[in-house]
This record gives structure tokens, sequence and C-alpha cells, in this order.
């Protein structure tokens, strides 16, 4: 699976209809309204990374109101609830 994170600036009068219009894209897991630069971190995890192309590229920067993106990929996944479980199996983290 790969995991894309996508900063969105957006139309500030319609974050949340964006937003929600983000949501309901395949591909599309999550979208968060933030502070800071961006207005919106929408999370797309798809099954091949040649597949990121039509959900960022071909359906999410083409939402009315998206005005630039930023997309960085992640690598690996933590979590405390990984952690939790390494730890259950002995893994002393170094």
């Amino acid at each position: 699976m790969v995991t894309a994170f996508v900063m969105i600036k957006t139309d500030p009068d319609r974050i949340p209809e964006i937003a929600s219009e983000l949501a309901d894209l395949e591909g599309i897991t999550s979208v968060y309204s933030v502070t800071g630069t961006w207005d919106l971190v929408a999370m797309a995890r798809v099954r091949e990374f040649e597949s990121l192309s039509d959900v960022i590229a071909d359906q999410l920067s083409k939402v009315s109101g998206v005005q630039a993106t930023e997309t960085m990929l992640a690598f690996r996944a933590y979590s405390k609830h990984d952690l939790e479980e390494g730890f259950a199996l002995g893994f002393d983290g170094s």
C-alpha cells in the first residue's frame, strides 16, 4: 500500500465544502482542516504508486476551489499501537 499526504491550499470561503468533496474521492482516506500555511491535509492510500497520479493529479487537484497542492510520500508508518505490539514481543527499540 502506498500512502501520501497532500497539503492543499483552497478558496478560503469554501474550505468545508472542498474538504467534503475531497473526502468522497476514491483513494482519499481522510481529510483534515489544519492551521498554518495549508488549509487542508488529505491522506491518499492506493495499492500501486502509479495510481497516485489518478487520485492526486486527475481528481484531487481538479476539484473546484483547490488552488495548490504539495504531496509527501510516506516511507514507513509508526503508531503507538505498533510500538506497543513490538514491546510485547520483546522489541527493545535499539
